[in-house]
């Protein structure tokens, strides 16, 4: 005869040993972006995120609704470029790098997110990294606060 602890225990076990549960780990990270569907840029960036293997799902947006939208979820308009990202619960404002995003993942900070204000040549999708002019990837605090997560210098 089976107590419910027993059984539970060797449910839990299954479930731990289940190759359902080693699939949901290794999932890459799911994005949400609001772009404006008339930015090539923003395609562009999508496409490197999508190339190393996060799960994007886009959203149209443009003007005072996309304005708006940043705003509301944290990111102050100093640090405002031209598309939003939403990923496990942290804001991506602009062309912020695949290695930030994941590092952002990874130490978990007390956060908004991360951001790359305005369009600097040469950051993902904004023209060939050969070429790439120096940029800030920065952090952005929850008090609205911002300090510089990563450098890339001009190339």
């Amino acid at each position: 005869m089976f107590s419910r602890r027993t059984l539970l225990v060797g449910g839990t076990a299954l479930l731990a040993a289940s190759p359902l549960r080693t699939l949901a780990q290794s999932a890459e990270p799911a994005i949400h972006v609001m772009k404006d569907p008339n930015c090539g840029c923003c395609s562009a960036w999508i496409d490197i995120l999508a190339n190393d293997g996060f799960a994007i799902t886009t959203e149209a947006s443009a003007g005072t609704l996309l304005m708006r939208y940043k705003l509301d979820n944290g990111v102050p308009q100093e640090m405002v470029s031209c598309h939003t990202g939403r990923v496990d619960g942290y804001m991506i404002e602009g062309h912020v790098p695949v290695a930030d995003i994941r590092r952002l993942l990874v130490e978990r900070p007390d956060a908004v997110g991360l951001a790359v204000p305005g369009m600097p040549f040469g950051s993902p999708g904004m023209g060939p990294e050969s070429e790439r002019e120096a940029f800030n990837v920065f952090l952005i605090r929850r008090d609205g606060a911002a300090e510089v997560f990563s450098r890339y210098e001009a190339a």
